[in-house]
């Protein structure tokens, strides 16, 4: 390991990509701590220390950001509303036929593709920061009725104050994105990933911290030994796979002989990432947040659905929450493997250049087969993901920890995923220079 570590530092252009992500990521969490204009920076301060400890409605968003949501700064809107429009754009395939064929054409559709993600990003960005500033001059973006600070967030209500706010937020979510592509264009791999594992990695120190005050140290210890047989186990799933034997039958094209050869068709057991955690996420942050700007006014009575609402889906501790969460990932997964994995289009491409499934006729049966293989393989990923999802949760009720706890949900499945493939990316750099990797 060290001798591999000695080798990056001696190649000069593999040197140069790894300091020049880090670089780009150091400057990625510095924007995360400048406030944006008209902020109080200390009234926000004084609402963070208030809520260190509750599970709050904006958790998620505010995970994938790094912290910079609540603390309102220039970044807040961190690569969510990229998250959002590259999974929007990919969900259109199947309702828009033009974007179906741009994606069959190559590079030119996938650069088109590229362009309306990035169009569609600035669109929810300005949405987004508009909606934040709002909760934030209600005074609803915190939980803690009782702290006055919360409800003078910002300094300026005047049109033109919003307005630079909104611009402000909005030029970030755009500079977070051109860093990204920069990391991936001339840094190590894949940019926008790498932001959101730097974001929820920078929320571990205070996470754990706030555990061991909390809970002492056996619990802190505790805490850290599922951590890490947590990891293993999500490792060891990220990394299994049915493989699907494929064999390509000879074809002569002239004097030359083409094909013959055998490979697989490799079926991950979570095929759809963290994708159905996100989705499920959202569903149910929406009842909660229609509740939120339902509050009555003063010496009113909240509405039945209201209280129903803030007693059931607002907090992690509540079997009818778990229940529905668990169902909605099951769910969610089977959606967005159905609509990522076109068994039809494999079996197609595959009798086009002479590929048969030993035992299965090509055509419609291999479609029928693999379909088939897909839907049992699918079911394991399902609970797999569902599970993973929970732990949070019942983190929440044993210890009192908040919903971003570190060891579990979209958290420890971005950072084991995005941690592969970049350690498996620089292997491969290695390899290419000294014929040696980083793995062994």
């Amino acid at each position: 390991m060290f001798k591999a570590v000695a080798r990056i530092v001696r190649t000069p252009d593999l040197r140069r990509k790894i300091g020049f992500t880090l670089g780009i990521i150091a400057l990625f969490r510095l924007g995360s701590f400048i406030p944006a204009p008209f902020v109080d920076f200390g009234n926000v301060q004084a609402c963070l220390a208030a809520n260190a400890s509750s599970g709050g409605l904006y958790d998620l968003i505010n995970l994938f950001s790094g912290g910079a949501l609540l603390q309102l700064s220039v970044f807040a809107l961190g690569i969510m509303p990229y998250i959002t429009a590259s999974i929007i754009v990919q969900l259109l395939r199947v309702v828009i036929p033009h974007f179906e064929t741009l994606h069959k054409e190559g590079q030119s559709g996938q650069a088109t593709l590229t362009q309306y993600t990035r169009y569609l990003t600035i669109a929810l960005a300005i949405l987004q920061s508009t909606t934040l500033i709002t909760v934030a001059r209600s005074g609803a973006l915190f939980q803690s009725a009782g702290v006055a600070e919360c409800s003078q967030l910002i300094t300026n209500d005047a049109w033109y104050a919003i307005l630079l706010m909104v611009i402000t937020m909005t030029a970030g979510t755009g500079l977070i994105m051109w860093m990204g592509e920069l990391v991936t264009e001339r840094g190590i791999g894949n940019g926008m990933s790498l932001l959101i594992f730097t974001s929820i990695a920078a929320t571990f120190p205070s996470a754990l911290w706030g555990i061991y005050l909390s809970n002492g140290v056996e619990t802190f210890v505790l805490v850290l030994i599922m951590g890490v047989l947590i990891m293993g186990a999500v490792v060891f799933v990220e990394q299994s796979q049915r493989r699907i034997p494929v064999q390509y039958a000879k074809r002569m094209v002239g004097r030359r002989t083409y094909g013959g050869n055998n490979t697989y068709i490799p079926i991950k057991v979570n095929m759809a990432g963290v994708i159905p955690v996100i989705f499920a996420s959202s569903l149910l942050y929406l009842p909660a947040l229609i509740a939120q700007f339902n509050q009555p006014q003063a010496g009113e009575t909240s509405a039945a659905w209201v209280v129903w609402v803030q007693n059931n889906l607002v907090s992690g501790d509540s079997p009818i929450y778990m229940i529905g969460y668990f169902l909605l990932i099951v769910g969610f997964t089977y959606f967005y493997v159905a609509i990522t994995f076109n068994p039809e289009e494999v079996a197609d491409n595959m009798k086009k250049y002479g590929g048969f499934i030993p035992g299965i006729r090509a055509g419609r049966p291999t479609a029928e087969y693999l379909d088939y293989v897909l839907t049992r393989v699918t079911l394991p990923g399902s609970l797999y993901l569902g599970l993973v999802a929970m732990i949070p949760l019942i983190a929440f009720v044993v210890i009192g920890a908040n919903q971003n706890f570190p060891f579990g949900g979209a958290s420890i499945l971005i950072i084991v995923g995005v941690g592969l493939e970049t350690v498996k990316q620089i292997d491969s750099q290695l390899q290419q220079r000294h014929y040696e990797g980083l793995l062994r």
